[in-house]
Parts: C-alpha cells; structure tokens; sequence
C-alpha cells in the first residue's frame, strides 16, 4: 500500500508540475499581449525613504487593549473547554484540488513570472460569496516550521457583502502535512462582548495576518478604530449549533454555520491624531533582533502621497507570548519607518539575506487604475526592481488581484493567494527574476 501511494504520489506530483508549466507558458503568452502603453509604464516607486520626523512615527503608534481574562474564561464555561489546533485539524473534512485539477480560469489567477512552483484552488462551493484574504503558517508560528506535529497554512478570508469594509471574517486552517493532499476546516474571527456572555463576528476585511508563537494577529478594516486584532490559537471553541447566526442563540452558540469560533484575546488600537497609519499588510520577519511585525498602509493609486512601510518588535516577556512590545503605557512603537512611491500595496515581506548589510522590501502591487495584473518590487534604500515578463519585458507579472506574502523559511518558499489559488514559490525564484 505505501508504494502505491508513493507512486500515486508520484504521478501527481509531474501532473502538478505539467499543470504549472502550461499555465506559465499560456500565462506569459498573454503578458505578450499587453498594450505598449502599459508595458512602457514603469510605475517605479524608487528608493525608499527613511521616516524619522517624530511626527511621521508618531502616526504608527497603536495602543494595546487585552480582552480581561473574565470575559474569555466566561466563554469558556459557557461553551465548553478551548480547543488546540491539532483538534481543528483532527476534524478537517474539506480538501484543496491540485492545481492540475483546477480550471483554466482559476489558474489565471496565478502569477506569470516568477511561476508558482506549488498550487492548490479551494472548492467554489466553499468560498462561493467569500472574499480571499491573507495567509500565514506555522513556518511564522514557530522557527522549526511546525507547530505541535504538524505543518500548518492558514487562510483568512472575508464574506462579501457588497461594501469594502466586508461582512463576518472567517479563518481555514489547512494540513499540509502532505502536499499531495491538503485538507482543512475554518473557524470564524469573533470578539467577545458583554462581558463574556456573547461575542460578535469580526465584520472585517483580513488583507494581513500573521501567526507568531501562539497568537494569530490579523488586521481590521477602515470602519474599525481598531487596526489589528489578534487570537489565541489554544484558545479555539466549539460551536455547538451550525445555525447561520452568530454568538449565543437558542440552545447554544452558533458560528454563521462554521464548527469553530476564535475569540479575540486582544486588540491594537490606532494613534488618535490625523494620518494615522493603518496595517493592510503585515508580515513576519525573523531576521530581526528580536523578531518583528513588519507593516505597511495601502494607498489607492492616484492619492498624492507616499505610501509607509514599518515595522514594530515583538516582545520578548514569556508572559506575553506572541504579542508585540509594549511600553508602560501600552503603546506599541514602530522601530523602523520608510516611505515609498508604491500605491495599492496589497502585501509585503522584508527579509535580510544571510551576510546582507541591511533587509530588502518586497511589494506585491495590485492593478490597481490598470487593467490585469500586478507587479513585485524589491526596494531598498538604493533603488527598486520589478520582476518583467512577456516578450515585451512587461513589469505586470504578479497576480492582478495581489495578496498577502508569507515566508516560510525552513522551505524557503513564499505564500500567497489570489482569487481561488492558494500558491507557493520559492524566493530564490523572486530573487533570480529580479536579478
């Protein structure tokens, strides 16, 4: 039995690959076909500037606020004991297809250069009316890559109401164990109130997301004084009714029809002054001593201002594990600051080669005004590059609909979703397309 699911294995893993090839070739075939007006457009945000004016930092301050331990051991009484991730994923009963498996539709959402060299598309039928939203996994949660026994993705993503700010926000957690066959089963983001005696559904857009140690930090949309809000992934309960509604109902507690609810733990809040900068995307760097939430705004393309970009440390107090650093009066303060030309930045890395003197920028760009796709950035200090396509050398070689980017680097691959495609690439590919 083990050799023929090797070989099963085996015959899927050159499907996928014969899949991805075919999609990159017909996907740079089309690149060929953008109009010279957009080809000739560089677009080019150039180097990245250092913001130091204590008026510019102070407008990335957030200010932390803990959800009281009352409230959550409330939940907990009332909804029975939390949950682990490994019981989450113990009950997965949906599976990813193999991009092989996708339609030719699905897969043009996936970038033209650099290919992803790993694809999976979720069902329709699960994210019919459903958003995409960021990802991270447990290559950000813990530096060994797993968290317990496994290897875990998870993906936010966010109903569509038909209003930017999005209706209820719900995370998938993924298996990875084995990437020939990825199965998963989500829990909705909610916030506690009422003392613990309910809690609400996080009516939010997830466009950033990290897992750090033990904590899921997401960020929240413009109709929220709340810039991130963040989970305790030990801290997952059970819905005991699969109604549509949310929170405490007739005869016990419903999660829109989800199994699992999160509640939150706590919330970052933003600086209470003009131009207060708002995380649309965030990321995990490791490079950093100590390690740090990296950031940055989006700004729509056409807004005559600089976009900023930034980062904050993370904490290194074993009581407050997973959490950024605060000072005694709970504010978090960002520890680096740039600004950039880059507009519609809808996901961001920064990550320090072994030996480098400083960390390069990635910017995922969605289209934005432009039709089609979107563009990856390496900045720095010095400069900025695009990654090109197409026989023209087209800049418009990203997804169009660009998402978050998650490093995993015990794998070295980068992680990002687009429409139905949940994709990975590694980020020696990015670097020798951007070479």
């Amino acid at each position: 039995m083990k050799q023929r699911g090797r070989h099963r294995r085996r015959r899927r893993g050159r499907a996928l690959r014969a899949a991805l090839a075919g999609a990159a070739l017909a996907l740079t075939g089309a690149a060929t076909l953008i109009s010279a007006s957009q080809a000739t457009v560089a677009d080019d945000p150039g180097a990245l500037e250092p913001l130091t004016s204590a008026v510019g930092t102070d407008a990335l301050r957030l200010t932390e606020h803990r959800v009281p331990r009352p409230w959550l051991d409330r939940l907990s009484t009332a909804m029975g004991d939390p949950v682990g991730v490994d019981a989450v994923l113990g009950s997965a009963d949906r599976t990813l297809r193999d991009a092989a498996d996708c339609t030719a539709g699905e897969r043009e959402d996936l970038p033209v250069s650099p290919a992803a060299t790993r694809a999976y598309c979720w069902e329709e039928g699960d994210t019919e009316g459903w958003r995409p939203g960021a990802v991270t996994t447990s290559g950000d949660a813990d530096e060994d890559g797993r968290w317990g026994a496994h290897r875990v993705i998870v993906s936010a993503w966010t109903r569509d109401d038909g209003t930017p700010e999005g209706g209820l926000a719900r995370v998938s957690f993924v298996d990875a164990d084995d990437p020939g066959h990825l199965s998963y089963t989500s829990a909705l983001l909610a916030v506690p109130v009422d003392g613990g005696h309910d809690y609400r559904g996080l009516a939010s857009p997830v466009s950033g997301m990290v897992w750090y140690q033990d904590k899921l930090l997401v960020t929240a949309g413009a109709g929220d004084r709340d810039a991130l809000y963040v989970y305790d992934v030990d801290r997952v309960q059970r819905a005991t009714t699969d109604a549509d509604a949310v929170g405490r109902v007739p005869g016990g507690w419903a999660a829109d029809g989800h199994p699992y609810v999160l509640p939150a733990v706590a919330s970052y809040r933003l600086a209470d002054t003009d131009g207060a900068a708002r995380p649309g995307a965030i990321s995990l760097d490791r490079g950093t001593v100590p390690d740090s939430l990296v950031a940055s705004e989006r700004v729509p393309a056409g807004d005559d201002r600089p976009t900023r970009l930034w980062r904050y440390a993370f904490g290194t107090d074993p009581a407050r594990t997973g959490l950024p650093a605060t000072d005694p009066f709970g504010h978090v303060d960002a520890v680096e600051a740039y600004e950039t030309g880059a507009a519609e930045v809808g996901g961001v890395l920064s990550h320090r080669p072994a030996g480098a003197a400083r960390s390069d920028w990635y910017l995922g760009r969605a289209a934005g005004g432009h039709d089609g796709r979107g563009t990856l950035w390496r900045q720095d200090t010095e400069g900025a590059r695009a990654t090109e396509c197409g026989a023209d050398r087209s800049q418009r070689c990203w997804s169009g609909r660009a998402g978050s980017l998650s490093y995993w680097a015990q794998t070295g691959e980068v992680w990002s979703q687009s429409g139905r495609m949940l994709f990975a690439l590694p980020l020696s590919s990015i670097e020798d397309a951007l070479d």
